[in-house]
């Protein structure tokens, strides 16, 4: 199953170093299960966004491996895939940029036709072959349409996609430079939230995530002297406040660490979509290791 990443310490910029090639559960051996790409998008001090991404397994990228460094930004997204919808190709790995912002996604959409339809010339915004870059166009235009409101962007396009097209998951992270967003719909797969005080639970230690289901690791000095908020596909340490999103709820973290949540699709999908419905490579795709 594809797994999600994201944090913010904003306004703080921070060094996160989200791949340890030499940690025991490192994305590098992990990613032997998900063999399809390896993706990590965040931003230089001036806004530009910046994306580190491979259409193979870490494991086989020896760019990857020679080239996994520190690097800092107030806000990252990172994603592991396991390809259900598009070739394995660049153009196909997450995250994706748009506008500026950058965006991750786990689970698959069917009805791209009708999805492509929908998107009209906006369809010009994809450059790739999957369901979840066209999500994150459908996304793009709404927040154009709504002057740059990113939650009523997501908010729109989430529901359109819930009312109008099959759907089995469609859990995102997006990000610009000083903020994140999060939705979890419908309750196919999960995801969490931990709010991080400096040092975490244990006070002065640096931050230290690693995954129960050994997906990634993420470890870092300086933010043992800054807050972040932390969004995953998985509880990824043992700090005990790790929240689990409802179905549903769309998070923001604003560039003061503020969370505010709405329930922004109440209801379940229309065409609610089950593992036996979907295409055997699907399905494999979302099952969770």
């Amino acid at each position: 199953m594809c797994r999600l990443f994201g944090l913010s310490s904003a306004p703080q910029r921070t060094h996160a170093t989200f791949w340890l090639l030499d940690a025991p559960d490192s994305l590098s051996r992990q990613s032997h299960r998900d063999p399809d790409g390896t993706g990590l998008g965040h931003f230089t001090a001036d806004g530009t966004p910046l994306i580190h991404k491979a259409p193979i397994a870490a494991y086989r990228d020896r760019v990857f491996a020679e080239e996994a460094r520190e690097v800092e930004s107030a806000t990252f997204v990172a994603h592991v895939r396991f390809a259900s919808t598009g070739s394995l190709d660049m153009r196909n790995t997450h995250p994706f940029e748009q506008d500026g912002r950058l965006f991750a996604h786990n689970g698959v959409i069917e009805g791209l036709d009708k999805l492509d339809d929908h998107l009209g010339e906006d369809r010009s915004l994809v450059k790739g072959e999957t369901d979840s870059e066209r999500f994150f166009a459908l996304i793009t235009r709404e927040t154009r349409r709504h002057d740059g409101d990113v939650t009523a962007g997501i908010r729109q396009a989430a529901r359109w996609i819930a009312e109008n097209l099959p759907v089995y998951a469609i859990n995102l992270i997006l990000t610009t430079p000083e903020e994140l967003w999060a939705l979890r719909y419908p309750d196919t797969h999960e995801l969490y939230v931990l709010e991080r005080r400096p040092g975490g639970q244990h006070g002065s230690r640096h931050l230290d995530h690693s995954g129960s289901h050994g997906r990634m690791r993420i470890h870092s000095s300086p933010l043992a002297e800054h807050p972040a908020v932390v969004v995953a596909s998985e509880r990824m340490d043992d700090n005990p406040h790790w929240q689990a999103m409802e179905p549903g709820e769309l998070l923001h973290v604003g560039p003061d660490l503020r969370l505010s949540r709405q329930l922004a699709l109440p209801d379940p999908p229309t065409h609610q979509l089950t593992l036996d419905d979907l295409h055997p490579d699907a399905a494999a795709s979302q099952r969770a290791a």
